[in-house]
């Protein structure tokens, strides 16, 4: 509970976002200040959304810096001249991901009467609109292939094995399988089952397939977990060794990833994201539910899961290859 208060300056938003310090235009004035830590502590609860907004709002304020603006005098045009600068060496969604954190700490200043109005209010950011997302997708044959090189006569080979099959086959995202704890795979008429701790408070319990439930079994048998059920379900080995309790890192699980795409032969380029995806994709390949799909994937929207079904970009490669010269 220590980091929830203010000790020597450090607070919980600041260690989150990896150490950060206060940006210098909200430092002049002790209530924006104060305000400023709240939005990140008491605001914003995502871990993820808390750094990305922290490192977007850090870099308005250099901005402003180099312009010698306070925040008092902070207008529109300063926001929207901010927006177009970064425009030119960001993406799109960047680029909506820096006003709506601009956005947000504005509205909450002034909620708190830090200031009179909000000045990215009005800003309007770049359009942007897709109908397929860009997650790399491995195809059922290469999920296949991957699995199959990774050598399972060590406890690393098998527990990152479990966990590459744990993201294909219940979509999970990488921050709910490396949150999982033992206790979180569980048995219920007669079968293994998952609980994912899914961003947004969301918990979402699966049945696992069969093919992940073997591989569970063997991982939690060699690793001798299974009598531990607060302990990570994956942690961090040291030198092929479990010496300590603690979740593996999540830029682990990528650097993992791409080693094991490279020992496979799989050229794809691949994210911890993309098993999201071809488990999906795969899912609605074999004639399942988008509706369903939805549900097992854990999202509001069914348009947010048709951002990963793949199925069409067979369809385009079949088409292209009548080009014949």
């Amino acid at each position: 509970m220590s980091d929830l208060v203010p000790v020597s300056g450090r607070k919980l938003a600041a260690v989150a976002a990896g150490g950060g310090r206060l940006p210098k235009i909200f430092l002049r004035s002790p209530d924006a200040s104060r305000r400023f830590w709240e939005f990140f502590t008491a605001h914003i609860r995502n871990r993820n959304t808390r750094k990305a907004y922290f490192v977007a709002v850090t870099q308005f304020s250099e901005w402003c810096e180099a312009r010698k603006l306070e925040l008092p005098r902070v207008q529109p045009i300063h926001v929207a001249a901010y927006v177009e600068s970064i425009g030119e060496k960001h993406s799109k969604p960047t680029v909506k991901q820096h006003l709506a954190a601009i956005r947000m700490l504005f509205d909450w200043l002034v909620t708190g009467q830090v200031i009179p109005q909000n000045p990215a209010h009005a800003v309007r950011g770049p359009r942007y609109s897709v109908k397929k997302g860009k997650t790399s997708v491995l195809s059922a044959e290469e999920m296949r292939q991957l699995l199959d090189s990774i050598r399972t006569d060590s406890l690393i080979g098998l527990r990152d094995r479990a966990l590459i099959a744990l993201m294909g086959y219940t979509f999970a995202r990488v921050g709910a399988a490396v949150g999982m704890k033992v206790e979180d795979y569980y048995i219920q008429n007669r079968r293994g089952w998952v609980r994912l701790h899914e961003k947004g408070g969301k918990v979402n319990e699966l049945p696992c397939h069969h093919n992940l439930e073997h591989y569970l079994d063997e991982w939690l048998a060699a690793s001798g977990l299974g009598a531990e059920p607060k302990t990570p379900l994956f942690p961090a080995l040291l030198h092929g060794k479990l010496v300590n309790r603690t979740a593996l890192p999540q830029q682990n699980v990528y650097a993992m990833i791409q080693r094991r795409a490279v020992h496979a032969g799989i050229a794809t380029k691949i994210s911890c994201h993309s098993f999201r995806a071809t488990g999906i994709t795969t899912y609605l390949q074999n004639g399942g539910k988008l509706e369903i799909a939805q549900q097992m994937a854990g999202h509001e929207s069914a348009r947010t899961t048709g951002l990963y079904d793949r199925r069409n970009d067979g369809v385009a490669l079949d088409e292209v290859e009548r080009i014949a010269f």
